[in-house]
């Protein structure tokens, strides 16, 4: 339906050289996305084992209200150019809405030491909306090729949704916890998306999605690892930091973002400025053409994400941990070192563009 109403209102995005696509492809998918979430609660509100979460907490309805407007700068910068200080704005306001109704970073257990750190009343509103502002821009980052940020959050989603519901039937976190009721929401709307998202792509999700589920992913790992402080009978270094987690299932589009920063910090360039050297466009690069590059990433997340669930569940020891992670590592460098099927050039796609670029979404 958004799709037929895309195409109505010639809300497209025409191929040009800055953008990977082919063909004229709606956008303001992130709208049925919204719609989603939206059928989603509701339906979750009526269901008696979630009663808990809608009666004795304010999650649910912070995250709609978050949810609500950070769709609203998204769509509108997929409509109409949105200028980058406003942009920033809208995020701000969604983390600081989220901070309101008792969705935020209250304290994280530092690796290996065992140590609390309890976050202070003034840093607390601070960590939030850092959280907040940096998952939205990840996924926005990531979201360069068709189905790749669909794919990669309902991956990372599904490996949060196993660990959070873990830590429920343990007795970690209570039955109020809105994490793992919000991790699998994001995978049925991931799941959803990517039918009509997966190369060649009838729509794209745009700002709106993008960031629509960045703070979904946000919400999700802040009412979990952010506020539990609990141990648990786990003997793997995720529980005694379960901070790490998010930095672990969502690797891809955070070591993006960081390399971004890096690499146009170097160069004296706008933080803002779109480049053609995303981890998906060096892999364009490499000859393996958007679904390889797609498929690969996938990959990349789901051994991430293994690494985190397998020994935590199995309760092996820690000495998994460095096996699994020299065995990713080998992966890595397979897959980085195809040559030999000749070089492609990539330009990056409109939803490449982090905040602040100055660009038109997707309208025309």
């Amino acid at each position: 339906m958004v799709r037929r109403l895309a195409v109505r209102f010639s809300i497209i995005v025409l191929p040009d050289d800055r953008r990977v696509h082919e063909r004229p492809t709606p956008t303001v998918g992130g709208a049925a996305m919204y719609l989603g979430l939206l059928v989603a609660m509701v339906v979750a509100s009526q269901l008696r084992d979630l009663s808990p979460l809608f009666r004795g907490s304010s999650d649910p309805i912070g995250l709609v209200v978050a949810a609500s407007v950070i769709f609203t700068v998204g769509m509108v910068d997929d409509l109409r150019e949105m200028s980058p200080p406003a942009k920033m704005s809208g995020q701000i306001l969604a983390g600081t809405i989220l901070y309101l109704f008792g969705i935020n970073m209250l304290f994280f257990r530092m690796p290996f030491g065992g140590t609390t750190v309890v976050l202070s009343a003034d840093l607390i509103p601070v960590i939030t909306v850092l959280w907040v502002v940096g998952m939205a821009n990840a996924v926005n980052l990531v979201d360069g090729l068709d189905g790749l940020a669909a794919g990669i959050v309902g991956i990372a989603s599904l490996a949060f949704f196993v660990y959070s519901h873990q830590l429920v039937r343990t007795g970690n976190i209570g039955a109020e916890s809105s994490g793992p009721l919000i991790a699998v929401i994001i995978i049925g709307l991931c799941v959803g998306f990517l039918p009509h998202n997966f190369h060649p792509a009838r729509i794209f999700m745009g700002d709106a999605g993008a960031m629509l589920l960045g703070l979904l992913m946000a919400a999700s790992t802040m009412s979990v690892v952010g506020q539990t402080n609990n141990d648990f009978s786990g003997r793997t270094y995720f529980f005694f930091a379960p901070l790490l987690i998010p930095f672990f299932i969502l690797g891809i589009p955070m070591l993006d973002t960081a390399f971004a920063i890096i690499r146009r910090a170097g160069k004296r360039a706008n933080l803002a400025e779109a480049d053609k050297n995303h981890l998906h466009h060096r892999l364009m690069g490499l000859g393996h053409g958007q679904t390889r590059s797609v498929l690969i990433l996938w990959t990349w997340t789901a051994l991430l994400s293994g690494l985190v669930l397998y020994p935590t569940l199995v309760n092996r020891a820690i000495s998994i941990v460095p096996f699994a992670a020299l065995a990713l590592g080998v992966a890595l460098y397979t897959l980085f070192g195809v040559r030999g099927r000749g070089e492609s050039r990539v330009e990056p796609r409109d939803e490449d563009v982090p905040v602040g670029a100055g660009r038109r979404n997707g309208s025309s």
